[in-house]
């Protein structure tokens, strides 16, 4: 057996990186000819040489003691099991990767913006996972999108839970969580959510409405459009990790249907803690299906059966409106540039952004226990 490890490492450059787009040329090499059946014209699309592709290849497979591609005369290139197990392992790694490689670079980018101009306005945001906010935090970096001044989002992606929690412990200023529109005060959602915002204390910055529902293999061989037919199949579900609010989704159509997490058959793949892992599990074949949104779907290939529209909003205590780096934040969800960026996602769309909603306002569940004085009512604003 060789002595070989993983090395890490990172530099500063002027591309922007999203997500877990970690450079390495052992996969990015699989990835090409896994995806293009030759050596040739993985190497077209890598923009090396046929003789570069192929002595990598070999250098690899000295690396790691195995043989990754099959070679046959007048035969395509193919990966070997191992190749192919390797690939698809490092994805799915990635994809498991992404809060913590986001939120790794958000410090790292902190450290060199602080270098650079110390003045910069510093926003810490812990928020349920989602596919848009990164394009909010490079859309915020830009000193033309705000009238000049030039605003750091420290995004660090965590279940809707937890960035609530975090935000009442205040280790961050403004969490980010996700909801759909419900009006019944009995519910998963409601049950979980009601003790950590308060009417008056906090108040919700609109952002916008994306999709979630079933991500399911190519053409959707099951034939998977809802929770109940997840479970009357026995379809291997991949769950989200307790605390997320895709969590939260997935009881709540569970109880709709008078079901629960026992009438679900797990994925060997375990909970998992993004809309990308999840859609990574199933694209490896380690289980059937699972609660996302589209665009993690779209990202591996795979289909998607939308379930519900829901509301992701922003929330913070009701003095830090009045933040200079919560109304800079604010200033660019009001942007027109905002609601293109969003329409570059599938399942995505603007909902009262940059707008402050009260909680009684946004979330039809809420209601005082007893009446309030009109004088005491929460303001919308």
């Amino acid at each position: 057996m060789k002595d070989r490890g993983v090395h890490l490492q990172y530099s500063f450059q002027a591309r922007n990186q999203r997500g877990a787009d970690v450079h390495n040329p052992l996969f990015e090499l699989l990835s090409a000819i896994a995806e293009h059946g030759s050596i040739l014209h993985a190497a077209k699309a890598m923009g090396a040489s046929y003789r570069h592709v192929w002595g990598a290849c070999k250098h690899w497979e000295e690396v790691l003691g195995e043989p990754l591609v099959h070679w046959a005369q007048g035969q395509p290139a193919r990966l070997t099991p191992f190749g192919q197990r390797l690939l698809w392992a490092e994805k799915r790694a990635r994809s498991r990767l992404v809060p913590h490689i986001e939120a790794l670079r958000a410090e790292l980018e902190r450290v060199l913006t602080e270098a650079l101009d110390g003045s910069q306005q510093v926003l810490a945001i812990h928020a349920s996972h989602d596919s848009a906010l990164p394009l909010l935090r490079e859309l915020a970096a830009l000193p033309a999108a705000h009238g000049g001044e030039r605003l750091h989002i420290e995004l660090k992606f965590t279940g809707s839970l937890d960035a609530l929690q975090a935000l009442a412990a205040g280790r961050c200023a403004v969490a980010g969580f996700h909801v759909p529109p419900l009006a019944d005060p009995d519910t998963v959602f409601a049950r979980a959510l009601k003790p950590l915002l308060a009417p008056g204390r906090h108040k919700l910055i609109g952002c916008m409405r994306r999709q979630q529902g079933l991500i399911v293999a190519r053409g959707n061989p099951l034939a998977l459009h809802d929770i109940a037919g997840v479970a009357a199949r026995g379809a291997r579900f991949v769950f989200r990790q307790p605390g997320s609010g895709t969590r939260l989704l997935t009881e709540h159509l569970l109880a709709e249907q008078q079901l629960d997490k026992a009438d679900l058959v797990a994925a060997d793949a375990g909970a998992e803690d993004s809309h990308l892992a999840v859609a990574a599990a199933v694209a490896s074949g380690a289980g059937d299906c699972g609660l996302g949104i589209e665009a993690a779907a779209r990202h591996f290939g795979l289909d998607f059966a939308p379930l519900v529209d829901e509301d992701y909003f922003l929330v913070c205590l009701t003095p830090m409106l009045e933040d200079p780096a919560v109304q800079a934040l604010r200033r660019l969800l009001l942007q027109p540039r905002w609601a293109e960026l969003l329409a570059t996602l599938p399942g995505y769309r603007p909902a009262h952004a940059g707008e402050v909603l009260s909680l009684t306002r946004a979330l039809p569940w809420w209601r005082f226990r007893t009446p309030r004085k009109s004088g005491r009512r929460e303001a919308a604003q």
